[in-house]
């Protein structure tokens, strides 16, 4: 089947900042904490569906698809947390939901992640390569007749950190970055670390940026602005090493499409692979648009996981469906 898509309304809804803070700290929290947090989460995701479904007077809606915010993820103990996916959910908004699409992978021996191949796939497979710069950043490309994909490295979970510690959201079109020098030492010592020798299926969660990337970025008493510069350098670098050289076009979305100096940085890593940025209902809700095909293929019963992408026991159909 051929599949075509168009985006008719989109729209991205900040947290406040007690839900940035809540976040933030989930992934200390205990059990009945947590539990706690789901259930309050799962009350606000409601509320935002239900206000953008009223702002736009979107009508007849076969279902929603959500993915949840990651809390808690450790496919290597066989476990992932998607907070916002409880079965109240469906009734709070009076409509059929398909969410909760990572666990099953998990419990078939899989990474859980990433999850989008199956759209880049089926909806953007005129690329060579698709690459999205988010908190992490993963790629997904066509390798002897399968689907690859996997996390690469920390990408803005590390970059708005450091911009965080300057008074800034983010560093915008990573001008901090730009302005600031490569610390060879340290770019050697984050291009070593064991997971980027590690063979696919892999994926990546807060859990690694906690234990393996902060506590060596803090190591080196260097500026703000130097650690961004060569953190950029390095996410650039590991970029090139997931790309055949002839790879002719690279797709990228993500917020990191913006990050003019990565861009830049990458260019310099790959100057034979054109790289594609799309518009920016591309850019900032390919996933979000992916996560909706998700559902789908799950309405209809058909496959949206690959097993060659996760390293799950078979190709299956995810998610859970609540009426």
């Amino acid at each position: 089947m051929n599949w075509t898509f168009e985006i008719l309304h989109c729209e991205t809804i900040s947290y406040t900042n007690e839900w940035v803070e809540k976040l933030k700290r989930g992934i200390h929290f205990s059990t009945d904490k947590l539990k706690i947090l789901n259930e309050d989460y799962t009350d606000l995701l409601a509320s935002v569906i239900l206000g953008f479904i009223d702002k736009h007077s979107i009508k007849n809606l076969d279902a929603v698809c959500s993915h949840g915010h990651t809390i808690l993820h450790q496919p290597q103990n066989g476990f992932t947390l998607q907070i916002g996916n409880l079965p109240k959910i469906a009734s709070l908004i009076n409509l059929p939901i398909v969410c909760d699409f990572r666990v099953q992978d998990v419990n078939l021996g899989g990474q859980g992640a990433p999850l989008v191949p199956i759209g880049d796939h089926l909806l953007f497979s005129q690329y060579d390569y698709c690459l999205n710069l988010g908190g992490f950043s993963n790629i997904s490309f066509e390798k002897e007749g399968k689907r690859i994909a996997y996390d690469i490295s920390p990408v803005n979970t590390v970059l708005n950190y450091y911009a965080n510690k300057l008074g800034f959201d983010y560093d915008d079109k990573g001008a901090i970055a730009r302005n600031g020098k490569l610390n060879v030492e340290l770019f050697k010592k984050l291009n070593s670390i064991p997971y980027y020798k590690e063979s696919f299926p892999k994926s990546l969660g807060m859990e690694f940026v906690n234990e393996t990337i902060f506590p060596l970025l803090n190591n080196f008493k260097i500026s703000n602005e130097d650690l961004l510069h060569t953190f950029v350098e390095h996410i650039a670098c590991q970029i090139s090493v997931s790309i055949s050289v002839n790879a002719k076009t690279l797709l990228i979305t993500g917020g990191g499409a913006y990050n003019v100096f990565l861009i830049e940085r990458m260019k310099h890593y790959l100057p034979k692979t054109e790289l594609v940025i799309p518009n920016d209902a591309i850019i900032q809700f390919k996933e979000a648009l992916i996560f909706a095909f998700l559902g789908i293929l799950k309405l209809r019963n058909e496959n949206n996981v690959f097993a060659s992408v996760t390293g799950a026991k078979k190709d299956h159909s995810s998610g859970v469906i609540y009426f």
